[in-house]
């Protein structure tokens, strides 16, 4: 079955969220800090590309900006200057942390 895609993310900064809106009708509200934790990049996650853990960040974050990535991906500009992680869609779903879809533990397999 082919990942859905993003039709929309939308920034709700007074809750510190990002709401995603998926091409099958599922809606989700992730945590900025939930969010920043799971960052798949190599500068956060190593080289190793086996897990992806999470990390909590260092302080309060909040989202920046938001820009897609070609039709697969979004990378989100965060406030503590970070800005390298490409948040593909199938890893989004994957850690969706809404009650249908339950979230995940502190590490995926990549």
């Amino acid at each position: 079955m082919p990942v859905p895609t993003l039709t929309e993310a939308r920034r709700l900064p007074e809750e510190g969220k990002l709401r995603l809106t998926w091409s099958d009708g599922h809606t989700a509200e992730y945590e900025y800090r939930y969010l920043r934790g799971w960052c798949p990049c190599a500068g956060c996650q190593g080289h190793s590309g086996m897990k992806i853990r999470f990390h909590p960040p260092a302080g309060p974050i909040s989202a920046q900006s938001i820009k897609p990535v070609g039709h697969y991906a979004i990378s989100i500009a965060w406030s503590d200057g970070h800005a390298t992680g490409i948040y593909r869609f199938d890893f989004l779903r994957e850690i969706c942390p809404c009650p249908q879809c339950g979230g995940v533990g502190d590490e995926v397999e990549s």
